[in-house]
């Protein structure tokens, strides 16, 4: 299958690596708006490519992702140059959506003129909102972003390191935006089928304190990361090579993605059956009452984010 990612700044870049060693692509295109980048970094990862899988490396232009199954975009203001890097701010990742907008509104008509039938993956931020301005531009539903994928496995690796057990043993989800309304499904977090509640009351530890620091260390892992090295993009790289695995393979896999959710009306991020045409599936995991009403508030968040791109005449 041909592949596409489209921006190769750091996010891009640092995907476009693990795709490489990861995902089982023939053809891999690279485009950037400055050409002399994309062509630079496919030839570098190109004299590494007889230690990967087989696959061609190459710059291009939009014409050349004709027959792709899948194109990621990656393009566009980052949280340090968008100024979303203020652990106050309550419209977080949302800041960036002026911007991103009016990138996305350059790139996808061009994309879908060029691969009509391909899934489209949205890593830029803010994923959810894109995903519907990206659906609407398109005029189609194969539009998905990694969203809340990573924050899962953010919580899930937080929780590891405190309970001294593998990640690949822990069970949780983080749902709805990827962002500051995010949602922590704690109540159907497990660790070998317990309960984490129950793990923690069998310990003698309060939940209150350790749910706090839990979600604090995981809400703002980007902001840690881009003050260290300004920018968040090798873990979102790994998840966009997942997902980059799973389409052309139609695994039919299940992790929390963002898709258009027609029961909220609007892009959010849930457990979802992934496969070949995109999301096939979403699931509705086990919720408290509070956790239901939270998703509530991060759909309207959402409705409230996105409406005015969606009713422009």
């Amino acid at each position: 299958m041909k592949l596409g990612i489209i921006g190769v700044g750091a996010v891009g870049a640092a995907t476009a690596m693990a795709v490489t060693l990861r995902a089982r692509v023939r053809e891999l295109v690279l485009i950037d708006r400055d050409r002399a980048r994309a062509r630079a970094v496919a030839t570098d990862m190109h004299y590494g490519v007889p230690l990967s899988p087989l696959v061609t490396i190459r710059d291009g232009d939009y014409d050349d992702l004709e027959g792709a199954g899948l194109v990621i975009i990656a393009a566009g203001v980052n949280e340090k140059a968008g100024g979303a890097t203020d652990r106050s701010d309550p419209a977080g990742r949302l800041r960036l959506l002026d911007a991103n907008v009016a990138v996305f509104e350059s790139i996808a008509p061009q994309l879908v003129k060029a691969a009509p039938d391909a899934v489209i993956l949205i890593v830029t931020d803010p994923p959810e909102p894109l995903i519907d301005v990206t659906r609407h531009l398109a005029g189609h539903d194969r539009v998905i972003g990694t969203s809340t994928y990573l924050d899962s496995l953010r919580f899930r690796v937080h929780l590891a390191e405190r309970f001294a057990v593998s990640p690949s043993c822990v069970e949780a989800y983080v749902v709805g935006e990827h962002g500051t309304s995010s949602v922590f499904l704690w109540s159907s977090a497990r660790i070998g089928g317990m309960r984490v509640a129950d793990a923690l009351a069998k310990r003698g530890t309060g939940i209150d304190a350790f749910r706090r620091e839990v979600e604090q260390d995981v809400r703002y892992a980007n902001i840690t990361i881009i003050e260290g090295i300004g920018a968040s993009q090798y873990g979102v790289g790994m998840v966009a090579a997942r997902v980059a695995e799973v389409v052309p393979r139609d695994e039919c896999a299940v992790f929390p993605v963002g898709s258009f959710n027609a029961a909220y009306g609007v892009a959010l991020s849930l457990p979802s059956v992934v496969g070949r045409q995109g999301v096939v599936e979403t699931f509705l995991p086990e919720m408290s009452g509070d956790e239901t009403r939270a998703l509530d508030r991060s759909a309207e968040t959402l409705r409230g984010a996105v409406g005015k791109y969606l009713h422009k005449s």
